[in-house]
């Protein structure tokens, strides 16, 4: 399954509710959080752009082979894409996370399709029939790579925000 990104840290964070807490400053917790979300809003935005642009190749019908239209009619990666969801919570386990919403993807859109997708291979059932298979190849890392990427400037992002609140604090 593609790997979650969170930005941590946790003593840091935890340090800082506990301050913000005892201080009553809601409004300045409200605005870390905005802050936070806000440095992980573009990756959700490349990250979308990336599944969405991903190209998925195959091999093809050989010739006098029998086929027809697809029996779906969403689009596979669009779905992927929408289902991609940021998440900030500043108790418990504070941070940031990037993650695919398991609830806004159709039934048949697996842990395992979306894992090997990111391996840059996808074997399914040709049209739903589990007696013929087809393999499919895409770019692997769209989620890995992404997420390496960005993870630099988040983590810069997020220790400004804390630096920030910590020196409003004192």
């Amino acid at each position: 399954m593609p790997q979650n990104i969170r930005v941590i840290g946790t003593g840091q964070l935890l340090e800082l509710q506990a301050k913000l807490r005892r201080a009553g400053h809601e409004n300045l917790r409200a605005s870390m959080q905005r802050r936070i979300r806000r440095a992980a809003e573009p990756l959700k935005s490349d990250l979308q752009t990336s599944i969405r642009t991903l190209t998925i190749t195959s091999t093809g019908r050989k010739a006098g082979k029998r086929g027809g239209p697809s029996p779906t009619t969403r689009p596979l990666r669009e779905a992927i894409a929408q289902a991609i969801r940021i998440s900030v919570r500043t108790t418990g386990n504070p941070g940031a996370r990037v993650w695919i919403d398991r609830s806004a993807l159709p039934s048949d859109i697996t842990n395992g399709v979306l894992a090997r997708l990111d391996d840059g291979r996808l074997r399914h059932p040709t049209f739903g029939n589990r007696k013929r298979w087809s393999q499919q190849n895409a770019p692997a890392g769209w989620w890995t790579k992404t997420l390496r990427a960005h993870q630099p400037r988040i983590t810069r992002e997020v220790e400004r925000v804390l630096d920030d609140v910590r020196r409003h604090l004192e």
